[in-house]
Order: C-alpha cells, then structure tokens, then sequence
C-alpha cells in the first residue's frame, strides 16, 4: 500500500512539472542598431581619447525585473502575459547603451562598473517610463530614460536631459508589443548617444 502511495505521489509531481514547462513565457530582447551621426566625424582627436561609463541604470520596483509593464487607460498597472524580457530590465538597458556607444568609435573606452578603465565622464540614467500605454483608439509604446553626464573627477552634473518617445503597437500579439517597445528604445538610445558626443 506504501509504495502505491509514494508512486501515485511522484506520477503527481511530473504532472505538475509538465505543467510548469508547457507554460513557459515567451522571452524578449531589446536590439541597439549602430547610431550613424555626422557628430562623430567633428571629434578632436583628445576628444576620442575620453573614457566613459556606464552606470547601472536606476528603475521603480516595477520596471526592476523582467516583466513587460502595461497600462490601461486608467493608469492601472499589470503585466504582459506570458511574456518577459531575457534579463532584468535595466540591466539590458545598460548592456545596449554601452553597445551602442561602442558601436560610434567616438570614445577611448567604454565600459561598465568593474571594467577597469580610466574613467572620465559616467553616464547615469534614470528609466522612467518602459512599457504598453493602452488608449481609447490605440497602443502606445512608451519609453522615458532620464540621463546625466558627471564628470568621474570632480563629481560634478555636466548635463542632464530627459529623453522620451512613443511608438505605435501594430498588431495584438507579444511580439507586435515588444517589437514596438524595442523600436521607441532604439529611438531614446541614439538620442542619448547623440547628446552625449555633441557635448563631451
């Protein structure tokens, strides 16, 4: 009677193993396509010789992991369904914006916190806003990054701007939604890129 116990138990728990893998989410990335800027051709040659980093972005509870936030018309806040990003989601952010400074050749080294380099300027940021604004009539994706430049010496804000853009949802499936979202980021991204070699 014992071992029929202990097998009914374990048959019991590969049922539900099963069901756990059958329900696996669907995982998102976010891409940063190489920003293309006539700024970088007018760098000195000390100015490609400036270091910079990095810092781990900043995010509310809510945008600090890996599920896709969505907002109704109200301002409620829920999640995408079986859906989430591959990493935390500031930790892709900060991934792809060092991607994305690296892919200019404008600088002398980019990196993150415990690379090594001899840093001159951080570049710090704020995610603000990331995710799916349902509306009356259609589906916005939303991305607002808040970032400063400070310069690594004296500890001093050089600049400081708050970059945002929305891009409309075409279709209804998980992929239509992070596709939207990647395309407002990739927006932001350049932007900040941008900024930071027409000032530094």
């Amino acid at each position: 009677m014992r071992r029929r116990v202990i097998r009914t138990m374990l048959f019991g728990t590969s049922l539900l193993v099963g069901c756990a893998i059958s329900t696996t989410k669907q995982t998102f990335d976010l891409g940063v396509e190489s920003v293309v800027s006539s700024v970088n051709n007018m760098r000195t040659a000390s100015q490609k010789r400036i270091q910079i980093l990095i810092a781990n972005p900043d995010a509310l509870k809510i945008l600090d992991g890996q599920d896709i936030v969505v907002r109704d018309l109200y301002g409620s806040i829920s999640y995408l369904k079986d859906a989430q990003w591959g990493d935390r989601l500031p930790n892709i952010v900060q991934a792809r914006l060092a991607r994305a400074f690296e892919n200019t050749h404008g600088f002398g080294g980019v990196g993150k916190p415990g690379d090594g380099l001899a840093i001159n300027y951080q570049i710090i940021t704020d995610i603000r806003l990331f995710g799916i604004d349902f509306q009356e009539n259609n589906k916005l994706a939303h991305v607002e990054i808040a970032a400063k430049i400070m310069d690594d010496k004296t500890r001093s804000i050089r600049q400081t701007r708050v970059f945002s853009t929305q891009n409309p949802v075409l279709g209804v499936h998980n992929e239509d939604y992070a596709k939207a979202l990647d395309e407002a980021f990739s927006i932001v991204i350049k932007d900040i890129v941008n900024w930071v070699l027409k000032d530094i």
